[in-house]
This record gives structure tokens, sequence and C-alpha cells, in this order.
């Protein structure tokens, strides 16, 4: 297929399409020669064809723009809004939307159609332009999950930032950046993040664990320090609640294996003390650790031991 059938009737006028940013952007039938033609000679253009009206395209929009943003420059994405554009969907033949096609070297290579899921858009890039690597916002999240643990907060914070300016949905940036806040005192900085959220990211897992991690700060914050709770139980080693709360501020303070350590002396003394409060508060830690922390993964080994024994 030639430049001058997709571009026919003199349209071929090059002006800056309106975008978002390099890798997402807004064409018109006057830009396309420069924003999917040309630009495709250096690297693939895919071109998702919709509509406002289209509610698969909505579908459609956030996945493939978060996949290609993933993709770290390996391929770009366009977008045409038929309604106000139909000439180029109509000369490629196109009935159905949302519908995509790649273009490389300055003509159509693949396509599909339909709101696929990201797994499979994956694939498609991948056929596209290659096996895709780590992506730049991976390397940032693993950049930033080291500052954490080697407890530098504010350079954790500006990692999971920066993901966030690209990927304002990133589930693992949000909760990040709300443990960062809750590490430096932001517990009121945490709380409105989260309460900013969209419903859908408020689902995410990474976020539920972020939100428990907030409740257990805010439980934390009416307990007395750790001293005078260890005071308390040198005097009283039966007094469940002062154990239970000396858990909560070993917990605040960062002691996760000494927090869990608590609550499991709790269950062993006494499992159903307070409805089972202690095996409730330590499957809150676990959700708010995340599965892979080493404090959840010996926590849980413990607790089976205990329970199942």
């Amino acid at each position: 297929m030639s430049d001058s059938f997709i571009l026919g009737g003199g349209r071929q006028q090059q002006a800056s399409a309106a975008g978002a940013d390099d890798l997402v952007k807004d064409t018109t039938t006057q830009t396309f020669r420069a924003d999917v033609l040309e630009a495709s000679r250096s690297v693939p253009v895919l071109v998702d064809f919709w509509a406002p009206w289209c509610g698969p395209c909505r579908q459609l929009g956030p996945v493939i723009e978060k996949v290609v943003r993933q993709a770290g420059g390996r391929v770009k994405l366009v977008k045409m809004n038929i309604d106000e554009h139909p000439e180029i969907a109509g000369q490629l033949g196109i009935q159905s939307i949302p519908a995509v096609i790649a273009f490389k070297n300055g003509q159509p290579l693949d396509g599909f159609m339909g709101a696929l899921p990201e797994s499979q858009i994956l694939a498609f890039i991948e056929r596209v332009a290659g096996p895709i690597g780590p992506s730049r916002a991976e390397e940032a999240l693993e950049a930033a999950e080291a500052a954490f643990a080697a407890k530098d907060y504010p350079g954790a914070a500006g990692l999971y930032g920066a993901v966030l300016q690209d990927d304002p949905e990133n589930g693992k940036a949000v909760a990040g950046l709300v443990r960062c806040e809750l590490a430096l005192g932001g517990l009121e900085q945490a709380k409105a993040l989260l309460g900013s959220l969209a419903p859908d990211l408020q689902k995410d897992p990474a976020v539920a664990g972020a939100r428990a991690a907030l409740e257990l700060a805010e439980q934390a914050a009416s307990l007395g320090s750790p001293a005078e709770l260890r005071s308390r139980l040198e005097r009283h080693p039966h007094d469940h609640q002062s154990r239970f709360d000396l858990a909560l501020a070993l917990n605040a303070g960062g002691d996760r294996l000494g927090a869990a350590e608590q609550l499991l002396d709790i269950i062993r003394r006494d499992r159903d003390w307070n409805e089972e409060a202690a095996r409730k508060q330590l499957v809150q830690f676990f959700e708010a650790w995340g599965p892979k922390d080493p404090a959840t993964l010996k926590g849980r080994q413990r607790l089976s031991s205990l329970l199942f024994a």
C-alpha cells in the first residue's frame, strides 16, 4: 500500500499533532504522514482508530497506552478519532472499532480489532517490535524498592513519583509513595493520596496493602512508646493488650519481625484472646508488608505451626 494511496486527495500537509507525550499522541488526517508513516521508519507505530461513542474503545485506550509506555520506547502509539477524521480509516478498509494497525517503514504490518487484555496487547507489540525486556518503569520501581529498603525514603519517593508522571495508574508506584509518606511521618499526606485515587485503582492489590499500612500507622499513632510498653510487660507478662499495642508500635517503627513475634506470642499463650485479635492483626500485617517480605514469610510459617501443630 503506497503512501499516496493512504494520503490521497492532496492531504499531504504536515503539522504537529496534539499529543500527550513522545510515546502517545493524537493525530489528524493532515498530520498522519508525519506522525505515522515517517515516524514508523524509526520505530514501529501503532495506530488506534477509535470514537468517543465506542465503549470497547474506552476500555482499550488506557490499557494500550499503559503497555506502550511500559515498552520503553520500542513502539509509539498514535490515536485517531474516526468521527473527526474518517478518511484514513476508510482508505484502510476499517469497518469496526476499536482497530489497531501497526506501521513499520511506512507500511501497515499487522493489526487487531477489539479490546484485548493487557497480556495479548503485549504479545502483539512483541510480534511487531521484538521481545521487550524490563521497562524503564520496572527498573525505576526496582530502584525505588531498593532505596526504600535502605531507608532512603526521600530518594524512593522521588523514583516512585517519576514513575507516576509517566503512568499515573501504576498501583505499585502509588503504594510505594504512600509507604514513603508514612515512613517520613506524613500520615495526612498518605491519607490524602489514597483518597484521591480512582475507584479501579483502589482495588489494586499493592494499593490495598498500602491502605492497610496506613490503617496500622493510624492505630500506632495513639500508642505509648515501645519502652513503656515493654516495661509493662516485664511487670505483667500476660497483659495481652499491652503486648498487642507493642506489636503495633514496633511495626510503626519498622521492626516487622519484632511485631510479628509479639503477636505470635499472644497466639501461643491464648489463641482466642479478644476474638482472635492477634491472629487477625498479624494477617493485616502480612497484607501491609506484602507476600514476599521476609517478615511475612517467616510469620506465616510460625503462624501455621501454631495453628496446625
